[in-house]
């Protein structure tokens, strides 16, 4: 009888650096390690270059979520929007400097997810259809397998902050966060 082997879903290494910078900047060193306990992941160190299986991602999240009180979803939006400078600063060369929010978000699938894809192959960012609806609303839809919209929705409020127009942008989640299509309005009130 054969062995078959199942397709485990992984996420990149800088993923989980900048999740342990996020922890670290956010509360401090041990906190990290703690969770890490909690999540029952005893391996080495994570690498910038390696491959990890999601599920470590949603056992740090779980943990952190019980240690602190805060829903996972909350979590994970915060960590999206703190991802945006790190994220930015990557693919600056990409980053037309006339963009605002709004054509950030119109370019970040053919631009930006290009880009990740092109630099590793093993990579599998979330798949976004942007929907212009007139000059003052995107509707953004989200699909991943990962359910982490959670993250999406952070990283949109993240470009607002970083274009400072985070009091013009509306970002409002309309369908429930742990779907695998979950669309999300983006609106500009300026």
């Amino acid at each position: 009888m054969k062995e078959e082997s199942i397709a485990v879903d992984r996420m990149h290494g800088s993923i989980y650096i900048l999740l342990k910078r996020f922890v670290e900047g956010t509360y401090d060193y041990s906190t990290w390690i703690k969770l890490l306990e909690a999540a029952g992941i005893d391996h080495a160190p994570y690498k910038i270059d390696e491959m990890y299986p999601t599920q470590e991602i949603y056992a740090i999240v779980t943990a952190a979520s019980t240690m602190t009180g805060i829903p996972a979803y909350d979590l994970t939006e915060k960590f999206g929007e703190y991802l945006v400078p790190d994220l930015l600063l990557m693919y600056n060369k990409f980053i037309n400097p006339e963009w605002t929010t709004y054509n950030m978000l119109l370019n970040t699938e053919s631009t930006f997810h290009g880009a990740v894809k092109q630099q590793d192959g093993r990579t599998s960012p979330p798949i976004l259809q942007i929907k212009k609806v007139g000059e003052k609303q995107l509707l953004v839809d989200y699909y991943s397998k990962r359910r982490m919209a959670g993250v999406a929705v952070g990283i949109i409020k993240g470009i607002a902050n970083y274009y400072q127009e985070s009091d013009t942008v509306k970002v409002t989640r309309l369908t429930h966060e742990s779907e695998e299509q979950v669309q999300i309005k983006v609106d500009f009130l300026n």
